[in-house]
């Protein structure tokens, strides 16, 4: 069973930072480069991509954030867990929105996350960035 677990949101004041935290666990690839990823739907707004990594590494940051949010990964021994990070610099009202971790085989485009027919998606965590 694959489960994806979100932590980390809250409320933050403009300017500055917060890091959420996934663990994955049940999800491993034998033959395709996993992909990893954080998606945000904001008030009134479409699923966007917020950055997504693959199990060997690249790295692909929505256009909003590129340069203020770094996205990372690690994995146990066995692949069996791994846990991702997003740790978002120079936050913005924008940014305000439910942020989901993702797990699957490719990056997902879509109107509303999460969307279950497109690999395994968290919950979700609220991130509200004010002035």
């Amino acid at each position: 069973v694959v489960q994806v677990v979100e932590s980390g949101g809250g409320s933050v004041e403009a300017g500055r930072s917060l890091t959420l935290s996934c663990l994955v666990s049940g999800f491993t690839r034998d033959f395709y480069d996993s992909h990893y990823a954080w998606y945000r739907q904001g008030p009134g707004a479409e699923c966007e991509i917020v950055a997504d990594i693959t199990k060997s590494g690249r790295t692909y940051y929505g256009d909003s954030v590129k340069g203020r949010f770094t996205i990372s990964q690690t994995s146990s021994q066995d692949s069996v867990k791994t846990t991702l990070y997003l740790e978002m610099n120079e936050m913005k009202n924008d940014d305000t929105g439910t942020y989901y971790c993702k797990a699957g085989d490719s990056q997902y485009v879509g109107e509303t996350c999460p969307n279950s027919d497109f690999g395994y998606w968290g919950t979700g965590t609220q991130v509200t960035v004010s002035s």
